[in-house]
């Protein structure tokens, strides 16, 4: 079998790493491919203290984003309840439902802070009513804020 060598990867390569990965592999790969499209960077020491440089630096940002999540997670708390007005039915039942985007629009009102509406969980809604929903700011980072629905 053929001696494998060494490379720190520059980007993504889907069966073989992630950005910044010391991978080993075949001679031919690394010379015909990896290096040329400049995929990856041979091992040397200078190499090494970039890549920890890189990884420093990515910790950092991922430690600033998960404090402004958890800050924006106290902020959500502080407020306490959100109220969405709906058009309700002679019988207390809504002209159709609240959406994560409905939510995403009164926290941003009441916040000045965009929102994802994929990252807003909202159960099935369909009176008038106080409701829990899940916010996910962040990857461990989670919000949970009472939602009241009145109508108008």
């Amino acid at each position: 079998m053929a001696k494998r060598v060494q490379v720190v990867l520059n980007e993504d390569i889907k069966s073989l790493g992630n950005d910044g990965d010391l991978v080993e592999v075949a001679p031919g790969f690394a010379r015909n491919f990896l290096l040329p499209n400049k995929k990856a960077l041979p091992v040397t020491p200078t190499v090494l203290k970039q890549v920890e440089h890189r990884r420093a630096k990515q910790a950092e940002k991922e430690a600033a984003k998960k404090q402004e999540a958890i800050d924006f997670q106290t902020a959500l708390t502080t407020i306490g309840r959100f109220t969405v007005k709906k058009q309700v039915g002679e019988d207390g039942v809504l002209f159709g439902t609240v959406t994560n985007g409905d939510v995403a629009e009164v926290v941003k009102e009441a916040t000045k802070k965009d929102i994802d509406r994929r990252d807003i969980s909202v159960p099935e809604i369909h009176g008038v009513g106080k409701y829990k929903v899940q916010i996910k700011l962040h990857n461990e980072v989670n919000a949970e804020i009472n939602l009241e629905v009145t109508s108008y």
